[in-house]
């Protein structure tokens, strides 16, 4: 049995321009972040794990205030590169504010609510390891 088709030109142009895209967001967004003050900021590769985004990043605002404002910033800063549909849930005081810009995911936690969700370890875990 044959493997999968070889990639043309223009199959293998569009996969990088898409990388190039997501390597470009990630900058904005830890960029973005880091700017604010957010601390402990990680992301993690999904690609191969959800089809839901390539990338989660994750990080932890010390008050409700500085995690509505990095929420802010971002839908500001992500809308300089082209990124208009950007969905945010949970920004009216919340201890958990999600960001949703397609290929990306942010999860903005107070530190508390990052301990509790443990959403690094649920998603770093090796996948044939049991959670």
């Amino acid at each position: 049995m044959a493997g999968p088709a070889p990639q043309t030109a223009r199959q293998r142009r569009s996969a990088d321009k898409a990388a190039e895209r997501l390597a470009q967001m990630e900058q904005v967004i830890t960029e973005s972040l880091a700017d604010d003050k957010a601390e402990d900021i990680v992301t993690i590769d999904l690609a191969s794990r959800a089809s839901f985004a390539d990338r989660m990043v994750v990080a932890t605002g010390l008050a409700d205030r500085q995690i509505a404002a990095m929420a802010t910033h971002l839908l500001e800063k992500l809308a300089t590169i082209g990124v208009k549909r950007v969905q945010v849930e949970g920004a009216g005081g919340s201890d958990w504010v999600l960001v949703d810009a397609g290929d990306i995911v942010v999860h903005l936690f107070k530190q508390e609510a990052r301990e509790l969700y443990a959403l690094e370890k649920m998603w770093s875990a090796d996948l044939d390891e049991p959670v």
